[in-house]
């Protein structure tokens, strides 16, 4: 993992790497560059470089005023699992969730994303909830980090 450079997306340039990530793994959510910047105003995103290549990328939703719940996703591009960049994107997004007041860790995956449905489950979490969004025909999961 030597060479991991995570950061924040300063720009337009880092913020299209963002979305690039994002529309790879989530195909049936598309967004555009213009949806990104307005979650960068919402979420703490960040993006992941393996000696400047594009690796993966983070979301950390923030509690919503008067819960303790945040919800944390790592994104890690296909060619790239396996190698402990979604451990330490997650890592990561943990840590800022508790800096942000979280006692509530969720997460969600696209069904068709079996890599990251395990890796979730594989640490810690189980399925809260299975549903479709209107006009997808692939299940989004919902899920809790159980305290251990």
């Amino acid at each position: 993992m030597s060479d991991l450079r995570i950061q924040q997306p300063d720009g337009d340039a880092a913020l299209k790497d963002w979305q690039h990530v994002h529309n790879v793994i989530i195909p049936t959510y598309l967004l555009s560059l213009e949806e990104v910047r307005e979650r960068a105003q919402r979420h703490h995103l960040e993006v992941a470089y393996a000696g400047g290549e594009l690796v993966g990328c983070s979301t950390v939703r923030p509690p919503a005023e008067g819960t303790l719940t945040a919800t944390v996703i790592a994104r890690v591009l296909e060619g790239h699992r396996g190698q402990g960049f979604g451990e330490e994107l997650y890592a990561r997004g943990i840590g800022r969730a508790r800096e942000l007041g979280a006692e509530v860790i969720e997460t969600v995956v696209l069904s068709s994303n079996e890599d990251g449905l395990r890796f979730a489950l594989r640490h810690g979490f189980v399925e809260t909830e299975r549903y479709l969004l209107p006009g997808d025909s692939i299940p989004w999961i919902d899920l809790r980090l159980v305290p251990s």
